[in-house]
């Protein structure tokens, strides 16, 4: 068997986590990952994957082996584009992803430039709100909003975004604003899980980060759903200053809490393993990146409280 094909194989499976994930990865049967595999052990004369009926993990010797294999795949690939001539041009399918709103709002008119500029390349834009994992679904760029865990992704950072609360003035009329927050208690709450998972909200209060538990009146899993119920007066809900930036310059909608605003978090472009990147992936990153970070820095700043919010103090929406 092929020996460049055993390492394809190998690296897929090491990055997939599974033999039939490679397969589908690469177009293979799993019997036909499972020979690779073997016959690569066979020659190497060492296990290179525990497997289990739930996982499969590369062994010590195979975390050895899998970035030497990794930059002979590299270098292949780059001789092959040298020898190519291969110009600025790029071509072929690129799949990107991003949160929903943050899709619409800077990614989805980037794409669009982007292939407007390169007629070789087709584009898939899913939009989700959760994490997607690049390698086993196959996604070439994703944007991040937030702190990256530990990961071999690529990273480049476009900007930051603040998070803010928010309440209609109706809202605020009938029940006050809070004066703190452990004051959400007493107020109607609107979560946005794609934004906040679980039921504590963190600020900052003198310095120091705080965690808030919060009991949400509404749940829901779309961040417009979350802000129109809000901008209804149904209550207050958390969320990124590019999602309210223009319902608050419009007065629909009234930052809350500003002072204890926790920091922002980080918007980055992620892409799989600096050493096999495609020239498709390399010149969208190096398009989007300067665009996503002047649409970040153009956004508004947020006040800490509209000038005609009330003033008063906040009382209960409940018992």
């Amino acid at each position: 068997m092929d020996r460049l094909h055993q390492l394809q194989v190998f690296v897929a499976v090491a990055e997939a986590g599974g033999f039939a994930r490679a397969g589908a990865r690469l177009r293979l049967s799993p019997p036909a990952v499972t020979r690779a595999i073997a016959a690569l052990e066979g020659r190497v004369g060492a296990r290179l994957f525990n497997r289990t009926t739930r996982t499969v993990r590369p062994t010590e010797a195979g975390l050895r082996f899998l970035e030497p294999a990794r930059r002979v795949l590299a270098d292949l690939e780059t001789a092959e584009r040298e020898a190519a001539g291969e110009g600025a041009a790029p071509a072929g399918h690129l799949t990107l992803t991003a949160s929903v709103t943050f899709g619409r709002w800077a990614l989805a008119p980037v794409v669009r430039a982007f292939l407007g500029l390169h007629p070789g390349v087709t584009a898939s834009l899913v939009l989700v709100d959760r994490v997607v994992n690049l390698v086993e679904e196959g996604v070439d760029v994703a944007v991040r909003i937030g702190q990256l865990p530990d990961s071999d992704l690529v990273a480049r950072k476009v900007g930051e975004i603040r998070r803010v609360l928010v309440a209609s003035p109706a809202y605020l009329r009938a029940h006050g604003a809070p004066s703190s927050p452990a004051r959400l208690r007493a107020h109607a709450v609107i979560a946005f899980t794609g934004l906040h998972a679980g039921r504590e909200w963190r600020f900052v209060d003198g310095g120091r980060q705080v965690a808030v538990p919060v009991a949400p009146r509404l749940v829901v899993n779309d961040a417009l759903a979350a802000l129109d119920a809000a901008e209804a007066g149904d209550g207050i809900t958390l969320a990124l200053s590019y999602m309210v930036a223009e319902r608050i310059a419009a007065g629909r909608l009234v930052p809350v809490l500003g002072r204890f605003a926790p920091p922002p978090v980080p918007v980055q472009l992620v892409h799989p393993h600096a050493r096999l990147v495609a020239p498709k992936v390399r010149a969208f990153v190096d398009f989007a990146a300067p665009r996503l970070a002047a649409a970040i820095a153009a956004l508004p700043p947020i006040p800490e409280r509209s000038p005609r919010s009330p003033r008063r103090p906040d009382r209960a929406t409940r018992a």
